[in-house]
């Protein structure tokens, strides 16, 4: 109808491919562009290496069968043989976070990971999972990792083991988000200081830093896993 306003929840325009007005109002959405860009650059190189998958493994096939396998030796050594179910999860999740923060090693490119918004969904989604394994897998004697083994200490007991993991997103997300942004920051202005001399270097500790921040989170959600699936304390 002539005249007519759009609906409040539609996005009205796109403004330098890193903001959107919704209802009038101006968000960031630079973020999530490059999440979803990250994930789009994973599966286009997941399809290639799955339609390349020959007996005699080329570079490609062999770089990724290296990283899986450290990923899943690692997890089965942590976790024992139940940790194969949980592999394709963990290294997904590894790639995932690592490449988000490689993207900002890339000029003219932004890591996702540097984004409050993007760690916190993450944690959140790490806390609803490792909880909802141990309520699968025990039922409602998944309560009991959060009472302790005596009843006459669940008054002190159930309260802390809430507010310990209330505070397991906190921690993985400021963590993650804090380090990204940081090594951000400092990367601008060195390139404004020193445009060649004062990045090319920096460049080889931020890839470590960004390896270092990506093997933590995935590390500790297994643990978080780990602990969900562990016999309840009675």
């Amino acid at each position: 109808m002539a005249g007519s306003l759009p609906h409040p929840v539609l996005l009205s325009t796109f403004m330098h491919m890193d903001e959107v007005v919704i209802n009038g109002h101006l968000v960031e959405f630079k973020h999530v562009f490059y999440s979803w860009l990250c994930m789009a650059m994973l599966f286009a190189v997941a399809l290639l290496v799955r339609k390349r998958l020959t007996v005699v493994p080329g570079n490609l096939q062999n770089f990724f069968e290296a990283v899986i396998d450290t990923i899943e030796n690692f997890v089965c050594t942590t976790m024992g043989e139940v940790g194969h179910g949980y592999v394709p999860l963990l290294a997904g999740m590894f790639i995932y976070i690592l490449s988000m923060n490689l993207m900002g090693l890339i000029p003219g490119f932004d890591a996702p990971t540097a984004n409050l918004n993007t760690t916190v969904c993450m944690a959140l989604f790490v806390l609803v999972l490792y909880n909802a394994i141990g309520f699968i897998r025990w039922k409602a004697h998944y309560v009991r990792h959060f009472t302790g083994p005596s009843k006459w200490i669940i008054p002190l007991i159930f309260p802390l083991e809430i507010v310990s993991h209330l505070a397991r997103p906190l921690s993985l997300s400021l963590r993650l988000f804090g380090n990204i942004r940081g090594e951000e920051i400092v990367m601008i202005l060195f390139f404004i200081m020193a445009p060649i001399l004062g990045t090319l270097p920096i460049y080889a500790l931020f890839l470590l830093g960004k390896t270092m921040q990506a093997f933590v989170f995935f590390m500790l959600t297994m643990l978080y896993i780990k602990s969900a699936i562990e016999v309840p304390e009675h």
